[in-house]
């Protein structure tokens, strides 16, 4: 009995693995590239203003950049002390994540398109929702805006003007070379493996193992008690969201066994949205970075947002899903570049979770100024 159970945890793991494997390293490597065009000093540049349009730039900033819910948490440090707004944090904060392009990757290739869509318009309205709260409730008193009109001291015309001499060091100014084309590759591979998928190899692995676990050991009639009242199914995955640590790209495979469970796509959706955010790490952080007044915000607009969308994904969308039993798909159609795509997934998390100065590619993917600091790795 006990041998058979671990050959199926084994089957499970491997088909939950085999369903994000490519649609991740594909993510990765995109987030690598937009971390090439999109260097962290032009970030900061446009969020420091307390205004709505700093919290819009936020929310379309944070749609492309490779951070997850896990590694943007020293990133939002970095913006308040470089001078960002508290409502551009917070609307940066809820919105990156999910809207990350491994995030995106991995879920269309879960979900597939109407889900995927979905998820991501909801994210960023919940995002600016919360921007929004906060710039009207919240006054961002670290700000310290500066005074556009330059004050000069008067010129005492019987003075002689004195010549100018310069002060200090010369400016050292380097021409920089154009990278040839195989070094930009792999400074765009060493960011996409060696800092991204490094910070989120341990939660992914976690995730997985725990999804695997679910649809193991979870009774065949265990829809049967399943409440048929939506709102206490909503209100169970939020209890079991809560407590968990995990990332947004990393939660998936545990939506997709809340989905073979029984639950419904939008209880799944709820999970994945919540479950990054409720965790007592980012509570935490949101408290001492933006203040209580800015955490009850976040909270209730990350739950309240939830709830809602995942309540209309059900009514007017949950056909998208409820055709197929996406979890079997995945165990009978696993081709050659999805095997392939699990070993490298599995042989990457392997060496970097037991070894964590481990380079794979190496090559400086940190040169951009904005290595994640194993948010999630720890």
């Amino acid at each position: 009995m006990a041998k058979e159970l671990f050959l199926e945890f084994l089957y499970n793991f491997w088909a939950l693995l085999n369903s994000i494997a490519v649609f991740i390293l594909i993510g990765v490597i995109i987030a690598g590239v937009f971390k090439l065009l999109l260097p962290d000093a032009f970030v900061k540049k446009h969020l420091g203003q307390h205004n709505f349009i700093s919290t819009i730039k936020a929310a379309i900033l944070g749609i492309p950049l490779p951070l997850c819910s896990c590694s943007v948490i020293p990133f939002i440090s970095a913006l308040r002390k470089s001078g960002a707004s508290k409502s551009a944090t917070q609307t940066f904060l809820i919105a990156t994540p999910i809207t990350g392009a491994d995030s995106i990757m991995a879920t269309y290739g879960v979900f597939g398109w109407v889900f995927t869509l979905y998820r991501f318009i909801s994210s960023v309205v919940i995002a600016l929702i919360a921007g929004f709260l906060t710039l009207l409730l919240v006054p961002d008193d670290d700000e310290k805006p500066v005074d556009k009109k330059t004050k000069y001291t008067p010129i005492d015309p019987s003075n002689k003007p004195n010549l100018a001499y310069p002060v200090g060091k010369p400016l050292n100014i380097k021409v920089v070379k154009a990278e040839d084309k195989l070094g930009i590759v792999r400074q765009i591979l060493s960011y996409a493996f060696d800092d991204i998928y490094k910070d989120i190899a341990k939660s992914l692995m976690i995730g997985i193992v725990i999804g695997a676990l679910i649809v193991t050991f979870m009774p065949a009639n265990l829809s049967d008690y399943i409440s048929s009242n939506a709102f206490i199914n909503y209100a169970l995955v939020l209890l079991i969201s809560m407590p968990l640590y995990v990332c947004a790209t990393a939660s998936i495979p545990l939506g997709l066994s809340l989905l073979a469970a029984g639950f419904s796509p939008g209880a799944a959706f709820i999970f994945l949205t919540a479950g990054p955010a409720t965790n007592t790490i980012t509570m935490s952080v949101v408290l001492k970075t933006l203040g209580k007044t800015s955490l009850i915000i976040y909270l209730s607009s990350v739950l309240i947002g939830s709830l809602l969308f995942g309540y209309f994904f059900d009514g007017f969308f949950a056909e998208s899903l409820s055709s197929i039993n996406i979890l079997e798909v995945h165990k009978d159609d696993s081709g050659f570049i999805a095997q392939i795509s699990s070993v490298i997934l599995l042989y990457l998390s392997l060496k970097y979770i037991f070894n964590k100065n481990t380079q794979i590619i190496g090559g400086g993917g940190c040169s951009g100024g904005g290595c994640s600091s194993g948010g999630c790795s720890s």
